[in-house]
């Protein structure tokens, strides 16, 4: 599956806290840049400010956060960084390892969406495009100064 659009999504894939397993987020970051979205990647351990650093730098419509351990109970504090940021219309994503009870509560901290092992590839890449094409949108009306989320 090829994303087909003039301009393609800019996705941040990244690892925040301790956690140095990076197998997923590199196969998945794969799948996004061969479908033709471009894919800016971290090494694992990378702090908040960092990560909200980078996405203001790169521009990026989506962060994807990979957690195999429990370092996905930090997104709530990105999520808020970004806000804080003037980021709030980039989308952020969660993949790995995530009990129920703390999907609920990534949700409601503003997470757009939690993919769990066994998400399909196409799955992943059609997600992400749309939530990408729903930031652009956001960021635009935003800078333009209709911030109805439009």
């Amino acid at each position: 599956m090829t994303v087909k659009r003039h301009e393609p999504p800019r996705v941040l894939v990244t690892k925040l806290g301790l956690d140095g397993h990076d197998r997923g987020s590199r196969l998945v970051a794969a799948f996004l840049r061969d479908a033709g979205m471009e894919v800016i990647y971290t090494n694992p351990w990378q702090e908040i400010a960092a990560v909200v650093q980078l996405a203001l730098q790169e521009d990026v419509d989506v962060i994807g956060i990979s957690s195999l351990a429990t370092d996905h109970l930090l997104v709530p504090k990105l999520t808020r960084a970004l806000s804080e940021a003037g980021l709030g219309h980039v989308r952020v994503v969660v993949g790995g390892i995530v009990p129920d009870e703390d999907e609920r509560m990534l949700l409601e901290a503003g997470v757009s969406r939690v993919f769990h092992p066994g998400s399909s590839r196409d799955e992943i890449i059609m997600e992400v495009d749309g939530l990408a094409r729903h930031a652009r949108r956001e960021g635009s009306d935003d800078r333009n100064g209709d911030s109805d989320g439009g």
